[in-house]
C-alpha cells in the first residue's frame, strides 16, 4: 500500500482503518526515517494531489519533528539530525517550494514544517540561508499568496525558535514583516500574516525598540493596522499592542498620550466585531497587570531603601475616569444563554474591572458605586446583573476601611437577590457573596447575617446547576474564614450550629448521577472544606460524613466492571476522585479516631490502586488518602505497608508521570515518619528508585528537590543504618548543590533556590539521624563539602529568605551534633554575614536566635 493511500486512510471515518494506517506510517518512520520524511514532503509538494492528503502528509511530517514532551522532543531531534544532509536538504527545499502553492491550507502546513525544522537546526547554526530565502519571498515578489504563506512561515519560525538564535537577523526580519504590515499593502491577508509575524518577532527585536526612529515606525504601522477595514487585521493589531505593552511598557508613555488611549477606547466601543472589543479590553487588563507588578516592585525597593529598577507611569490611574464608564457599559452586554466556558465581552470587562481595582485601589470607587446604586434594582436583568458583577469585581483592591461600609449596606440586598427570577443574576449574586466571604469576612456578622446567608446559599443548591457551583464556593469560603485554622483545635465556631444542616444538604445534592456544570464536584469540594475547617463540636458529623463517603466509594468500586465508554469512565473517575478528596480530609481531621475503620479504608484504597489505569488521576488521589492514613495511624500503618509498597514502587518507576511520581516521593517521607526504623526493610528499594529518578532525563525538574529532601526523611527515620547510602547520597547532594542560575533568569533562580532547600533538608535529616549515634563520626569526612556548599549559598545574592532560614537551622544542627569537632570550619567569614542578614530579616525567628547565641559562644 502506497503512502498516499495510507494518508487517505488516516482521514477515514472508520476507526479501525484509521488506526491501522497510523500504525503502518509509524512503522515506516521507525524502519527508515529518512525515506519516510522524503516521501511525506513529496506528497506535500505534489500539486496534483488532493489538499487533505497533502495536509495530512505535512501534519505527519511536522509531528515527527516536534513534540511537547521533553524526552520525545529530544528523540525526534536526534532522529532528524541523523538523517543525511542531502535528504534533509530535499525535505527543506520541498517545504520552501510549497509556500508558493495557491492552496492556502497546504502552504500553511508547509510553513509549520519549516518552523519545526528551524527549531532544531537554527540553534545549531545549520540552515544558515533560511531567513534570507524567506525574506526574498516577501520583498522580491508580487505574488500575494506567496507573500502571505511566507509571512505565516516567518511567524511560525519566530514563535518556535529560541529568540537568541534570531537576534542577529532581527533587522532583516523586522524590515520584511513591517513592509507587509503597512497600510499601503492592499491584500489584507498578507497584512494579517505580517502583523502576526511581527507579534511573534517582538521578543528578539529589543534593540530595534531601543532606537526611537525604528520604534516610532513600528508603532505607527501597528496603530494604523487597528484602523484596517479587515476586523481580523484589527484584532491582530490589538494583540500586537498587548504584547508590546507586556515587553516594552517603559517605552509606551509617548504612544499612550498620542494614540493608544484613543485607539483602545474606540476598539472597546466597536459595534461590529466582538473580537476587536475583547482585544481592546485585554490591552487595559495588560496595562493593569504590568502596573500591579511595578507597584509591588516599588514597594519592595522602598522597604530595602533602594530605587525601583523600572519606571511606573500610572497609565491606569490617569485613564480610570474614562475607561470605567466603557467597562461598566460592556458589563451589560451579556447573553441570556451565555456559555460559561466561552470568553465573552462581559466576562472580559469584569476581569479588567477587577484588575483596575487592584491597580488603582480606592480610585475605582468613585465611578463604580454610582453605577451599582442606580442599577442594582433595575427592571432590566442585564443591568441588575452588571451592577452586582461590578460590585463583586472591585472587592479585591480598595482599602477594607473604604469597602466595609459599602458591603455592610449591600449585604442584605445581595442575600435577598438570591431569589431573583433570573438565573444569570442569582449566579453572579452567589459569586459576589463568595467574594465577600473570602475577602471581607468581618462584614458578615454571625448574629445578624449568617443565618440568612447560609439559608440563601443552601436554598441555591436546589436551583440551576450553574448557580450551585458558586453557592458551594461561598460555603467553602465561609468554612475557611469562620472555622479554626488547619491544625488548630477549637471547641466551637460561628459555623458550628449550621454545620450539620449544610453538610446534609451538600451530601444530598452530591448523591446524584450527573455532574452538570461540575456541580457535583463543587458540592464534594465544599464538604471537604467544611470537614477541614470544622471545630471540635462538629466531629460526630465528620464521622458520619466519612462513613457516608466510604459507602459511596464502595458503591463506585462495585460498579467498575459495568462501566463502558470513555465518557462514562471519565465521569466515574471524577466521582471517585471527589469521594477520595473528602475521605482524605476526613482522615486528616479525625486523625487517630479513624483507626476503627482503617481496615475498610485501606481495603478500598488498595483495590482502587490495583485496578485503575497507571494514567488515572485516581492513583494520585488514593496516594494522598494513604498519606493521610500514615500520619493518622503512625506505626500502626505497618500492617498495610507490605501490600502497599510494591504499588508505590511501581509509581516511582514511571517518571514520565511526574505529578504521581512527586506524590509517591512524598509518600516515602510519610512512611518514614510513620514507621521510623520499621521502614528499613524497604530502604534499599526506595533509595535505588530515588537515585534513579534523579538521574532520569524524563523526570520533571520540580520533583527533584522533593527527592533530595526525601533522603533526609529516610536518614532521620533509620539513623546510622543510613550509612550504606552515604557515599552515593553525598555525591548526589554535592552535584545538586553546584547548580547555579543566571542572574536574569528569575524562573531558574526560584528553581535553584528550591533545589538547594531540598539539599539543606537532606543534610539536616542526615545530621539529625546520625546525631548521638555511635557512627556519627562517619559524617566528619563529608563536612568540608557541606561547608563549601553552605559558603557558596551564603554569598549568593539570589538566596531566598526560606533558604536562609534553612541554612541557619543546618548550622544549629551541626553545632549540636559535632560542637568543637568542626570548630575550625566555623571560622568561615560567611557565618557572621549569614547570621547578620538573618537577624535583620523580617523572617528572623527563634532558630536564628539560638544559632546566633551558639555561634557567639
Amino acid at each position: 500500500m502506497d503512502v498516499a493511500t495510507l494518508l487517505a486512510h488516516t482521514l477515514s471515518q472508520d476507526q479501525a482503518l484509521r488506526e491501522d494506517a497510523t500504525q503502518k506510517l509509524q512503522l515506516l518512520a521507525q524502519e527508515n526515517y529518512a525515506q519516510y520524511s522524503l516521501v511525506l514532503i513529496q506528497q506535500v509538494a505534489n500539486d496534483q494531489a488532493e489538499d487533505p492528503i497533502r495536509m495530512a502528509a505535512g501534519l505527519a511530517l511536522k509531528n515527527s519533528l516536534s513534540a511537547k514532551e521533553y524526552a520525545r522532543k529530544e528523540e525526534q531531534t536526534g532522529r532528524w539530525l541523523a538523517v543525511d544532509a542531502d535528504t534533509r536538504n530535499q525535505v527543506k527545499q520541498g517545504a520552501l517550494l510549497t509556500l508558493a502553492t495557491p492552496r492556502k491550507p497546504v502552504a500553511n502546513i508547509a510553513g509549520q514544517v519549516i518552523a519545526a525544522i528551524a527549531e532544531i537546526e537554527l540553534p545549531l547554526q545549520e540552515w544558515p540561508d533560511l531567513i534570507r530565502i524567506v525574506l526574498e519571498n516577501v520583498t522580491n515578489t508580487d505574488n500575494a499568496a506567496l507573500k502571505m504563506a511566507t509571512l505565516q512561515a516567518i511567524g511560525y519560525v519566530c514563535e518556535a525558535t529560541d529568540p537568541v538564535c534570531l537576534q542577529r537577523q532581527s533587522n532583516e526580519i523586522l524590515t520584511a514583516v513591517v513592509q507587509g504590515a503597512r497600510k499601503e499593502e492592499q491584500d489584507q491577508e498578507v497584512r494579517l500574516a505580517a502583523i502576526r509575524a511581527l507579534n511573534n518577532s517582538l521578543e528578539f527585536v529589543k534593540e530595534n525598540f531601543e532606537r526611537e526612529g525604528e520604534r516610532n515606525f513600528i508603532m505607527q504601522v501597528v496603530c494604523e493596522a487597528t484602523q484596517s477595514q479587515s476586523s481580523d487585521v484589527q484584532v491582530a493589531a490589538f494583540e500586537c499592542l498587548v504584547r508590546i505593552m507586556q515587553l516594552y511598557y517603559d517605552k509606551m508613555r509617548y504612544y499612550m498620550e498620542k494614540a493608544l488611549f484613543g485607539l483602545t477606547v474606540a476598539g472597546m466601543n466597536n459595534q461590529e466585531d466582538e473580537k476587536v472589543v475583547l482585544q481592546a479590553i485585554e490591552f487595559w487588563s495588560t496595562v493593569c497587570d504590568e502596573e500591579i507588578e511595578l507597584k509591588e516592585e516599588a514597594l519592595e525597593a522602598a522597604e530595602m531603601g533602594e530605587t525601583p529598577e523600572h519606571n511606573l507611569y500610572n497609565f491606569a490611574e490617569y485613564a480610570t475616569g474614562d475607561i470605567m464608564p466603557v467597562l461598566l457599559w460592556l458589563l451589560t452586554k451579556q447573553e441570556e444563554d451565555e456559555d460559561e466556558d466561552e470568553w465573552s465581552v462581559s466576562m472580559a470587562a469584569a476581569t479588567c474591572l477587577s484588575l483596575f481595582a487592584q491597580c488603582v485601589r480606592n480610585n475605582v470607587i468613585g465611578p463604580v458605586v454610582p453605577f451599582v446604586e442606580s442599577n442594582i434594582q433595575n427592571t432590566d436583568w442585564r443591568y441588575r446583573e452588571a451592577a452586582v458583577m461590578a460590585f463583586g469585581s472591585i472587592l479585591d483592591g480598595p482599602d477594607d476601611t473604604v469597602l466595609m461600609p459599602l458591603v455592610d449596606q449591600a449585604l442584605p440586598t445581595l442575600i435577598n437577590m438570591m431569589t431573583d427570577p433570573v438565573v444569570n443574576v442569582k449566579d453572579t449574586v452567589a459569586w459576589t457573596l463568595g467574594r465577600v466571604s473570602e475577602l471581607l469576612i468581618q462584614c458578615i456578622k454571625p448574629e445578624i447575617h449568617l443565618r440568612d446567608l447560609v439559608s440563601a446559599l443552601v436554598l441555591g443548591l436546589q436551583d440551576n446547576p450553574r448557580i450551585v457551583g458558586n453557592c458551594c464556593w461561598s460555603l467553602m469560603n465561609l468554612a475557611e474564614q469562620l472555622g479554626p485554622a488547619i491544625g488548630e483545635e477549637a471547641p466551637t465556631s460561628a459555623l458550628s450550629m449550621y454545620f450539620e444542616g449544610i453538610s446534609t444538604a451538600l451530601l444530598q445534592f452530591a448523591d446524584r448521577s450527573d455532574n452538570e456544570s461540575n456541580c457535583r464536584t463543587s458540592a464534594y469540594e465544599a464538604i471537604s472544606s467544611l470537614v477541614m475547617f470544622s471545630a471540635n463540636d462538629c466531629i460526630p458529623m465528620v464521622q458520619k460524613i466519612a462513613l457516608t463517603v466510604l459507602d459511596r466509594l464502595d458503591q463506585t468500586i462495585a460498579l467498575e466492571n459495568q462501566i463502558v465508554g470513555a465518557d462514562d469512565r471519565a465521569e466515574h473517575s471524577e466521582l471517585q476522585s471527589s469521594l477520595l478528596g473528602v475521605l482524605t480530609n476526613c482522615i486528616r481531621r479525625l486523625s487517630r479516631d479513624i483507626a476503627s475503620v482503617a481496615d475498610r479504608i485501606m481495603t478500598g484504597l488498595l483495590h482502587l490502586l490495583n485496578s485503575t489505569s497507571k494514567q488515572s488521576t485516581i492513583t494520585e488521589d488514593a496516594f494522598l488518602a494513604i498519606g493521610a492514613m500514615t500520619s493518622a495511624l503512625e506505626s500502626d500503618f505497618s500492617r498495610y505497608a507490605e501490600p502497599f509498597v510494591p504499588i508505590l514502587c511501581t509509581a516511582l518507576q514511571n517518571p514520565a508521570e511526574y505529578q504521581l511520581c512527586s506524590i509517591a516521593v512524598g509518600l516515602i517521607g510519610d512512611l518514614c515518619r510513620a514507621l521510623g526504623e520499621g521502614v528499613t526493610v524497604y530502604c534499599n528499594t526506595f533509595m535505588q528508585l530515588l537515585v534513579s529518578n534523579l538521574q532520569s532525563p524524563v523526570l520533571h525538574r520540580t520533583v527533584k528537590p522533593n527527592i533530595l529532601s526525601c533522603f533526609g526523611d529516610v536518614a532521620l527515620a533509620i539513623g546510622e543504618k543510613f550509612e550504606p547510602y552515604l557515599d552515593v547520597v553525598m555525591m548526589v547532594l554535592q552535584q545538586a548543590g553546584s547548580m547555579r542560575a543566571e542572574k536574569d533568569n528569575f524562573e531558574m533562580i526560584d528553581y535553584v533556590n528550591t533545589l538547594h532547600e531540598g539539599n539543606v533538608e537532606a543534610y539536616v535529616g542526615i545530621v539529625q539521624g546520625f546525631s548521638g549515634s555511635q557512627r556519627a563520626g562517619v559524617l566528619l569526612s563529608y563536612m568540608q563539602g557541606v561547608f563549601h556548599f553552605m559558603n557558596a549559598l551564603a554569598v549568593d545574592p539570589n538566596r531566598s529568605d526560606s533558604l536562609t532560614r534553612a541554612l541557619i537551622g543546618l548550622l544549629g544542627d551541626l553545632a549540636d551534633a559535632f560542637g568543637g569537632q568542626i570548630k575550625q570550619l566555623l571560622q568561615a567569614d560567611w557565618i557572621p554575614l549569614l547570621l547578620r542578614e538573618a537577624r535583620t530579616s523580617r523572617h528572623y525567628g527563634t532558630s536564628t536566635k539560638e544559632t546566633a547565641r551558639w555561634a557567639k559562644e
